[in-house]
């Protein structure tokens, strides 16, 4: 991808406030019932529950992330039930996002991974959506599982090996390439301790994939929240945001010693958090980008949240 395609801008933004399409994460959503079954095996009734809260919220799309739902692992009968559900319930289903199986793990897990990617990318395309999503974050350690706010405790870092980079562009490249014969975007989360952890490994990652199809989902959130030095957020999204095709966003409260001896984060509201959201999304709307907004947040009535948080989006994008 050239950097004049990078940097050229439309003349108008392609849809107005009101259309502009903005999804809501299912973080509020039980992954399991009262009686233990998975959200992914749960009967009609339970998806239609689902689909009619969310409706009430205000949302007419949703990101369907395989820790609630798993489509390359639905039979085709399922898959269709439900989409005729979220459809009489006016909820459309636009993106697909596969977390923390990261295609560079050790071992045997990062090519299961990448098999399991390769079957969600085909999934994803036979129910129509528009964005594979992902990203390089393994799953959680014990510690992280038993802590109040799981970004409070370090997780598994990638390693600086040239080696494991190179599988990671090929992989990511090949998974791309996959993405692009079914008419599929493909965004790749940015997530501390991987080789989308800061501004510049994020781009030169992209970079090196080299496709079209292949951008950033600029999760900003997901760095500022740390409990340690963390990069500036400006600085973060002037880098990232021109290779953004997709993007959750959430916003955190964020404390620290000047000099350095303590950090500290909570989740806020857009509005009311360290990043300044009526800044960045007149920069990335005046910049180009055209995709799907995320609202995501953790903690609390979490789609509650996402709601008020997409009333506050609105107000900031064109008329």
């Amino acid at each position: 991808m050239t950097d004049e395609m990078r940097t050229t801008m439309p003349e108008a933004a392609p849809y107005s406030a009101e259309t502009w399409p903005i999804a809501t994460c299912l973080h509020g959503i039980p992954v399991t019932d009262r009686e233990g079954v998975p959200l992914h095996d749960a009967p009609p009734k339970s998806w239609d529950a689902v689909f009619l809260e969310v409706a009430e919220l205000g949302f007419d799309r949703i990101e369907l992330s395989d820790s609630h739902l798993r489509p390359a692992d639905l039979e085709p009968s399922r898959r269709d039930e439900l989409l005729a559900i979220a459809r009489d319930r006016g909820v459309a289903i636009p993106s697909l996002h596969v977390q923390r199986k990261s295609v560079i793990m050790p071992g045997d897990d990062g090519s299961r991974n990448l098999a399991y990617a390769h079957r969600s990318i085909d999934a994803a395309a036979a129910w129509g959506m528009e964005v594979f999503s992902t990203g390089l974050h393994q799953p959680f350690t014990a510690a992280q599982r038993a802590a109040l706010w799981f970004w409070t405790v370090p997780g598994p870092v990638d390693p600086d090996d040239p080696e494991v980079w190179a599988t990671a562009v090929s992989r990511i490249r090949e998974l791309g390439r996959h993405a692009a014969e079914v008419g599929l975007l493909m965004s790749l989360e940015l997530y501390e301790d991987t080789y989308l952890g800061t501004a510049d490994s994020a781009v030169r990652l992209v970079e090196e994939v080299g496709l079209d199809n292949v951008g950033l989902n600029p999760d900003v959130g997901n760095l500022i929240r740390l409990h340690r030095p963390v990069e500036d957020w400006r600085e973060l999204y002037a880098r990232t945001l021109p290779y953004a095709n997709y993007w959750h966003l959430k916003n955190y409260a964020r404390d620290e010693a000047g000099d350095g001896s303590w950090h500290s984060s909570t989740p806020a509201t857009l509005e009311a958090g360290l990043i300044n959201y009526r800044q960045v999304v007149r920069d990335a709307v005046e910049g180009g980008f055209t995709g799907i907004f995320l609202m995501e947040h953790y903690g609390g009535d979490s789609l509650g949240v996402c709601a008020t948080n997409q009333r506050y989006l609105r107000t900031l994008l064109p008329r």
